[in-house]
Formats: C-alpha cells, sequence, structure tokens
C-alpha cells in the first residue's frame, strides 16, 4: 500500500475497536477516560471559539460553512480543507499537520468520481459514516461528536478478497446469543470491519449490546453498566471443545489486556476443519471443559470484557484451526441467511 495514501486519525471516541486481537492494529479508543477526556478537550475548545458551532475561523480570518456528514465529501473534493481542519478535535491536530493533511487527502482524491456511503452509525454520543470510491478502492471513514466537531477521519486503500468471501463454511451456525444485539465490527472491508485486513481475523465479528443508541448506562469504568456483560454464549453449532481459558480477569472498561489478546475463550472443533474461537468471555464462567461434545445451543459461558477489549463484547469469528493468530479466516454460513452481519446492523439471536 502506497503509504501516502494512508492517513488515518482516530483519536479516544466511543467507536472503540472493540477487540484488538492482533497486537499490532492501531486502535481509535486507547481508553474510556481518555474518551470523556477528549469530550472535555472539545468542550474547551468550543469555549475557545466563544461557542460557534455554525461557523469556524479560518485561517486567513474568513468563515466556513460548517462541516457536516452531508457535506463532508464535497468540502474534502471542492471546498475548503482548511475548514475540515478547524472542526478537528484538539487531539487529532496535535497527530497531524494541516499541511500534511492536504498532501495526504489531495494525493488520495485524484481520479475520484463519485462515493457510495456504506456506514451510518451511532453509538455514545458519536456517528460513524463512511464511504467507498465508484471503484470499490479507495474509502473515507469520519467521526462526529454531539459538538460537531471531528474526532476521528481515515481515508485509505481497500483490498478485497473474492475467493474468500465467496466461500462458505460447510457447518451452519446459529448466532451464539439470545436476543438482539448490535453489529460493531462486521463485513468485507476495513471500513465496516477493522478485522478485515488480517488473513487469520479476516471474518470475525465484534458483538455489543445497545439500548437507546448506547452502550451503557451509568458509570463507564464499571463492567456492570455494559449492557453485553454477563449476558449468557451459547454454542453456535454442534461439536467438541479443544481448547477453553478461563482464568484471565475482566479489564476495567478501557484498561486493554494485549498480554492475553482473546481473553477467556472456548474453542469448538465442528468437523471439516472448521473451528469456532467465542473470546473475551468472563473469568470464571466458562461453562464447558476441553472433551465435552456440545449442542448447538448449549450454554458455553457468559460474555465478559478480559483480553485485549475496551468493553464488554463478543469476539466470534470460525476458522480452519484452532489457534486465532495461526489459523484463517472463515466466512460463516448462518442459518438465517436474511440477517446481514454488518457494522452498523442489529442481529436477532437465539430465541428467548
Amino acid at each position: 500500500m502506497n503509504k501516502k495514501w494512508k492517513l488515518l486519525l482516530l483519536t479516544a471516541t466511543a467507536f472503540a475497536v472493540l477487540s484488538a486481537c492482533t497486537s499490532n492494529k492501531i486502535t481509535s479508543d486507547e481508553a474510556v477516560q481518555a474518551e470523556k477526556q477528549a469530550t472535555e478537550q472539545v468542550k474547551d475548545q468550543d469555549q475557545k471559539d466563544n461557542g460557534d458551532t455554525t461557523s469556524k475561523e479560518q485561517n486567513d480570518g474568513s468563515t466556513a460553512q460548517q462541516v457536516t456528514p452531508d457535506n463532508l465529501l464535497d468540502t474534502l473534493t471542492n471546498g475548503s480543507k482548511d475548514a475540515i481542519y478547524n472542526q478537528f478535535t484538539p487531539d487529532m491536530k496535535q497527530a497531524v499537520s494541516l499541511e500534511d493533511f492536504k498532501a495526504s487527502a489531495d494525493s488520495f482524491l485524484k481520479g475520484v468520481k463519485s462515493w457510495k456511503q456504506v456506514v451510518d452509525a451511532e453509538m455514545n454520543g458519536l456517528t460513524e459514516h463512511a464511504w467507498t470510491d465508484d471503484t470499490g478502492t479507495k474509502g473515507i471513514l469520519a467521526y462526529f461528536t454531539e459538538d460537531h466537531q471531528i474526532a476521528g477521519l481515515s481515508i485509505t486503500l481497500l483490498e478485497s478478497h473474492p475467493d474468500t468471501d465467496n466461500k462458505l463454511t460447510k457447518t451452519e451456525f446459529q448466532f451464539p446469543m439470545k436476543g438482539e444485539m448490535y453489529v460493531f465490527w462486521g463485513g468485507h472491508s476495513v471500513l465496516e470491519n477493522y478485522h478485515y485486513e488480517h488473513e487469520t481475523q479476516r471474518y470475525a465479528l465484534d458483538i455489543v449490546q445497545t439500548k437507546d443508541g448506547a452502550s451503557y448506562q451509568g458509570d463507564a469504568k464499571d463492567n456492570a453498566s455494559y449492557y453485553a456483560f454477563g449476558q449468557p454464549l451459547y454454542a453456535a453449532a454442534d461439536g467438541t471443545v479443544v481448547e477453553i481459558k478461563n482464568d484471565i480477569e475482566d479489564n476495567v472498561p478501557g484498561v486493554m489486556n494485549p498480554e492475553e489478546p482473546a481473553g477467556n475463550y472456548v474453542v469448538i472443533d465442528h468437523g471439516n476443519q472448521e473451528y469456532s474461537i467465542t473470546g473475551h468471555i468472563k473469568k470464571g464462567s466458562v461453562a464447558v471443559k476441553k472433551g465435552d461434545k456440545v449442542k448447538q445451543g448449549d450454554h458455553i459461558g457468559d460474555l465478559g470484557n478480559s483480553g485485549n477489549s475496551s468493553e464488554a463484547h463478543l469476539h466470534f469469528q470460525v476458522s480452519d484451526g484452532p489457534d486465532l493468530f495461526t489459523s484463517r479466516s472463515l466466512n460463516i454460513r448462518w442459518a438465517d441467511q436474511s440477517q446481514e452481519l454488518t457494522r452498523g446492523n442489529t442481529v436477532q439471536g437465539l430465541p428467548e
């Protein structure tokens, strides 16, 4: 990949990279506390700008119309990049200079004729928007705060893997939870699923539970505040348990554990060289042991926040081997193919 076309500016936001099971992945969220700090910085910046949310002062003293998700692409292509930069959060401005931002954007945008929106999501007070160009080879990802600041912006080349995208597992899987859940990461591009660039996790899913556009209520540093924490997990298909881990502490939300990326987990052999891997399980809740035969729908543990995880969520994938880091991720054949398990969608799990 041409590095000058790779501008990744993701600051502390509620759109956390929930499951950094690969230790070399840049994350958009270092901690919940950092998120709060960033929000305060945004408020401080707003005060410095005299509370003006309808226009921003440019370097030459003129004013520019507020940049919104609706006009971001047009502004980026035909308007003032200064106006976009002026709406960056303080952390964003510290991460990149205006000159570097302009140079990267100008180079990236050459030859683009049109854009198609592929993500429009909202959680914990932030909105996320993503677009691909007409060729499907370039993508833009942007994060906006409630105070109209741009908290993250990614412009990147996109790769596709049609050979594996179109090949499904022989095993038919049920979603391994009950009730309605939210697909935080899932899909066939890095815009929808940050796992996609890694062959070992290409088709992995990160799942949370939300209510009224939020994944938690109350103290953001308390696992019990997160709707997903403690929810039961089930075997997604019949098989034999081949690996478990059950003694990793659950993190304080925002404080991840890169030494044990998957946290507590259950690996099930479903035959045909297909293994489901359920990660970030709550400490002490694993309800099966190595060698157990399980049926689809059997309780295997409870969802937690162990491992390289910023908040309670499920990491689920199917691979061609039992090792998360050396096996290839497989595209899952779901029993209910009417449900799209892609970024921003809700999925209906097993019957209550």
